[in-house]
């Protein structure tokens, strides 16, 4: 089994950044594709980013150009800069790895999340 754990999440006033943590641990290896979704109250969890282990990204539109996703595959965490922060970016943070098998059934981890609060 593996295990994803968030960090970073808070208070932010809008126009300001923060920056989220996920470490993964146990069976999640670096050849996972590791993201970030969201869900605020009342809403579906979305997509916010994703990247792969070779760093090739993918962007919710709502975020582009404001938040950026990265990776550290020696330690098998993702990181997510949120800048130019808007109310509506308020939710629960999750963080996800992913991987195919070779069967092409899916291997899906979620951590806990983390809550951030955009607000003046």
């Amino acid at each position: 089994q593996g295990q994803l754990v968030e960090s970073g999440g808070g208070l932010v006033q809008p126009g300001g950044s923060l920056r989220l943590s996920c470490a993964a641990s146990g069976s999640i290896s670096s050849g996972y594709v590791m993201g970030w979704y969201r869900q605020a109250p009342g809403k579906q969890r979305e997509l916010v980013a994703t990247i792969t282990s070779g760093g090739s990204t993918n962007y919710a539109d709502s975020v582009k150009g404001r938040f950026s996703i990265s990776r550290d595959n020696a330690k098998i965490t993702v990181y997510l800069q949120m800048n130019s922060l808007k109310p509506e970016d308020a939710a629960v943070y999750y963080c996800n790895a992913f991987k195919l098998r070779p069967d092409y059934s899916a291997i899906n981890y979620w951590g806990q999340g983390t809550q951030l609060t955009v607000s003046s």
